[in-house]
């Protein structure tokens, strides 16, 4: 093996026939014969490009709709020899065995086929045999042979040949070698994923995971962890999707960040009214409805102003301009929405740091996905909480049930509480968070917390009262004590939501009961660890 080695001989196979031809035609100025199958060759021929039909080099037809055409010695063979073996060579020369220096393939379309929600057997017929099998064998002998297995790397191909007078270095086929065995390895764990859908199975034997590199980062969490961020292939809304307008690289904190908060915000309708959800750390630091998105805004804003200061806004409607004026107000880090006008987007290109991701939709908040969370050795996976309660799933078991308005509060309160780190406890007043404790070790100090925020942003605002005066309270988890239920009644609640089944429920009910509150039961819990 040397470092340089020359193109003499091409096979090009691709599904996506974006660029062939001029790749291609460039190829062929080199001197390169080009060897190609089916679709491929015509639209090469027809581009007048000399061609030579894979057929016609293994003397076997192509048949089976095209199932078999280059699964044939005098394909792999070529591929898989090493060029410095003399007995390689030997064989080579026995059998009429041409080696092939360069292989470019990209494979039917499977994940786009089932994306599009085509039925069973289309997705089994788009499941690529043969562009595997050579991807895998000219990879493997890197050493004399260059793999090309995605359309953006043809630049990169004509540059390395211009560079080295139509030679490839060993770096170049290494480099490309791996890139070739991640695309082979996220296509088999595309279909194996697909067919244990299908098959309903919950816990396969074996799960593969996949994803393309979407952004190098500067630093992980910190500045000594390293990262980078990789998409998954599905078109779920949000910040791995969206377009980003203006401002500086998304960082990790950032992206996990957005992410949380276009999740939350995506809880409220917009058809029903304008919601706004300000994140920090993953937590919400204000979450709010309003009848327009500025209102929302503001009350979402009042709920903590001082975390509210470099944080991640997401907004359920598009960004109009009097939302847009507010939030420049104030140091954010990340806006995301669906959508922008395009005086908002001018108000914000006077603010060059502030990052502005616009996507098509919002996601759909009960659309069941897969979550996955690594633990030393070993992966947890778990359907992503996707849980909904309405009006007639709650039970109440307090002397006195909540008003209607304490209901839409209760109700507003819970679909916030699901998206804070537990112990989460949520004061909510008029569809507006007004205290937040989150990540706490036990619920009475989530409360506590929660009731201290609400207390400080009313003295803040110049208020007498706590925020958290006539609030509905939310806990993601059952109260194992009164104690904490007893703590949200002092800071001023006057419902509660909460899933029940505590061993200790009759007496936190009995306890309800004695402060005077109505309470409700989901049935549910939200855990977010």
């Amino acid at each position: 093996m040397t470092d340089l080695y020359p193109l003499r001989r091409a096979l090009l196979s691709v599904s996506d026939k974006t660029g062939l031809i001029d790749l291609a035609k460039a190829l062929e100025a080199r001197g390169v014969e080009i060897l190609s199958t089916g679709g491929s060759a015509a639209t090469l021929r027809d581009a007048g490009v000399a061609v030579k039909d894979v057929s016609e080099v293994t003397n076997f037809p192509e048949m089976m709709d095209g199932r078999v055409k280059t699964l044939h010695p005098k394909v792999h063979g070529g591929l898989l020899a090493l060029r410095d073996n003399d007995d390689h060579v030997a064989a080579m020369e026995q059998h009429e065995i041409g080696g092939i220096d360069l292989l470019v393939v990209n494979l039917y379309p499977f994940e786009e086929t089932v994306a599009k929600g085509a039925d069973y057997a289309t997705c089994i017929e788009n499941i690529d045999i043969g562009g595997p099998a050579m991807i895998r064998a000219a990879a493997k002998n890197h050493g004399f042979v260059t793999t090309i297995v995605d359309v953006t790397d043809y630049d990169a191909l004509l540059a390395e040949l211009e560079a080295n007078d139509g030679q490839t270095s060993y770096a170049f086929r290494q480099r490309h070698a791996q890139i070739a065995y991640a695309r082979t390895g996220s296509y088999d764990a595309a279909v194996s994923t697909w067919m244990a859908g299908q098959l309903e199975l919950e816990a396969p034997r074996r799960r593969a995971f996949a994803g393309e590199l979407k952004q190098t980062l500067r630093y992980g969490e910190n500045s000594h962890q390293k990262a980078a961020f990789y998409t998954d292939g599905s078109a779920r809304p949000g910040v791995a999707t969206a377009v980003q307008l203006q401002g500086k690289e998304l960082s990790y904190n950032n992206i996990n960040d957005t992410d949380a908060a276009y999740e939350l915000v995506a809880e409220f309708d917009p058809a029903e009214s304008a919601a706004v959800a300000i994140i920090k750390h993953a937590n919400p630091c204000g979450v709010a409805k309003g009848a327009t998105l500025v209102e929302a805004y503001q009350k979402a804003f009042d709920c903590d102003r001082t975390s509210a200061f470099g944080g991640i806004v997401a907004l359920n409607q598009p960004l109009d301009a009097d939302t847009a004026t507010k939030i420049v107000e104030i140091f954010t880090e990340v806006v995301i929405a669906p959508g922008a006008s395009e005086e908002a987007k001018e108000i914000f290109a006077a603010k060059k740091n502030l990052r502005l991701l616009l996507t098509d939709a919002l996601p759909n908040p009960r659309a069941p996905i897969t979550a996955y969370k690594q633990v030393a050795g070993g992966v947890l996976v778990q359907d992503k909480d996707v849980g909904y309660v309405g009006i007639e799933d709650l039970e109440v078991v307090t002397e006195k049930a909540p008003t209607e308005a304490e209901l839409q509060d209760l109700l507003f309160a819970w679909k916030v509480a699901k998206h804070v780190k537990s112990n989460a406890i949520v004061y909510v007043k008029d569809s507006a968070t007004v205290g937040v404790g989150a990540g706490q070790m036990s619920r009475l100090d989530s409360a506590n917390v929660a009731a201290a925020k609400a207390a400080r942003m009313a003295a803040e605002l110049g208020l007498e009262e706590s925020l958290a005066k006539g609030s509905a309270v939310a806990s993601d988890a059952f109260f194992p004590f009164a104690d904490g239920l007893l703590e949200a009644a002092a800071a001023g609640g006057t419902c509660v939501i909460q899933p029940g089944g505590s061993m200790r429920d009759e007496e936190v009910i009995k306890a309800a009961n004695d402060a005077g509150l109505a309470m409700v039961f989901t049935g549910m819990r939200h855990f977010r660890h």
